[in-house]
């Protein structure tokens, strides 16, 4: 249940990741990997840290690890809460019975912060930061602690990932509505993080490939053509084969002279969520470079038009409604109708392909608009793992239809649409 693997050899994991803290224990050489066998005693401390105060009578915690449990137990032990269990007087620090009486409730030692930013701080100082990163994903989408996100100081505290904007994102329509202005900063966090690793490479597929057949004055690190630069300075080498460069060779990019149409179909069921970041975000990008003209929509058994907010990914992820069916021909034949230069025109469908409409209606769709010249993409949805999950009966159908259909990262994704917009 709780974050930590107890590391026994041939024993299951029970969380989200290795038992190793950043604060106790974190530099000891005598805490193996959870492939390595251990002694008896160190697999009882962790089996207690993973068993909770269920272990209590058993296992004791020991002095160095009332942190570790501390923390485990402020956000574990709500999974006993959900399924019934009675909360009494529990336990105390140490795992022995607080006056003896049954429960799961836990009695905290003075001078303990037990709020939601004294959790987050003593966390993030035990734990490391991928294990503390998905127990605050669990702490949003299993628990509902959305307190986290109506404190200023522990929304500075949290470690934005895409992981915890894409929990968030799943159950915003349960929050408050200064939660959800908590939310929209973390979402904030994680966009402008993403935008700063994708732009570059949008900018540099999508604006021009590089033409090495003409030599370019404009010295940018991305025109560098090193092999041209090699021959260039081939007769300037010593004695000891070091050479001396003085003629540095840049290659002029190729550049577009026509607009092109980018027609962003997204899928919004549940399943969705981290393509939907990913995509709203690619949206963005692409609305800020020249000659691409964005149209983005939003679907599920209806098809909603975003384009208008399709240079700003943070308003169109907070608006965005996740969950419901989905009806990919009805968003096809919506993007059919918005065509006026099928020659310049891309569709890019981002969806799990598992249709809840009529498949010969979207196979019927997909077929005129690639006799027409249009150019199609499915990309299929990638899960958690960055694993493409997907119908691939009707990803094939669509396949044979005209759609070239792919599970590309965002990075490939770029690099794709710069191909065909060159």
């Amino acid at each position: 249940m709780s974050a930590i693997d107890p590391g026994t050899s041939g024993s299951g994991t029970s969380g989200a990741g290795t038992f190793g803290a950043s604060g106790p224990g974190a530099s000891d050489p005598g805490i193996p990997g959870p492939a390595t066998s251990v002694s008896d005693e160190e697999a009882a401390r962790r089996w207690r840290l993973v068993l909770g105060r269920y272990a209590a009578d058993q296992l004791s915690v020991g002095q160095q690890d009332q942190g570790l449990e501390r923390s485990l137990r402020y956000l574990y032990d709500r999974e006993y809460t959900a399924r019934g269990h009675r909360v009494g007087r529990g336990t105390g620090e140490g795992g022995a019975r607080a006056g003896g009486g049954a429960g799961l409730g836990a009695s905290q030692p003075h001078g303990v912060d037990v709020t939601a930013l004294g959790w987050l701080n003593e966390a993030g100082s035990l734990f490391p930061r991928e294990t503390f990163e998905r127990m605050q994903v669990d702490a949003v989408s299993r628990y509902g602690l959305t307190e986290l996100l109506q404190d200023d100081a522990a929304l500075e505290t949290l470690e934005p990932s895409r992981e915890l904007a894409v929990a968030m994102l799943q159950v915003r329509g349960a929050m408050s509505d200064r939660a959800a202005a908590g939310l929209r900063r973390v979402i904030q966090r994680v966009v402008e993080d993403i935008v700063k690793r994708l732009r570059p490479r949008f900018a540099t597929a999508v604006n021009g490939r590089i033409d090495r057949s003409r030599r370019s004055m404009h010295r940018v690190a991305r025109n560098f053509d090193w092999k041209r630069t090699l021959r260039a300075n081939l007769g300037r080498v010593d004695a000891e084969g070091r050479m001396t460069v003085q003629d540095v060779r840049f290659s002029a990019r190729a550049r577009r002279t026509l607009t092109w149409d980018v027609v962003l179909l997204v899928d919004q069921s549940g399943s969705m969520a981290p393509s939907l970041l990913y995509s709203a975000v690619c949206a963005g990008i692409l609305s800020g470079l020249p000659g691409i003209n964005v149209q983005l929509y939003l679907f599920d058994t209806s098809v909603v038009d975003m384009s208008h907010l399709a240079d700003d990914p943070v308003t169109v992820l907070m608006t965005a409604q996740l969950g419901g069916g989905t009806d990919i021909a009805r968003a096809m034949r919506h993007a059919e109708q918005q065509v006026r230069n099928p020659s310049r025109t891309v569709v890019a469908l981002v969806s799990d392909f598992y249709e809840g409409g009529s498949v010969s209606n979207l196979l019927a769709t997909v077929r005129r608009m690639a006799s027409s010249g249009v150019t199609m993409l499915g990309l299929a949805a990638l899960d958690e793992a960055a694993e493409p999950i997907y119908d691939q009966g009707t990803a094939r159908h669509l396949a044979e239809c005209g759609m070239e259909v792919a599970a590309l990262t965002p990075e490939r994704f770029a690099e794709w649409l710069g191909e065909v917009l060159s």
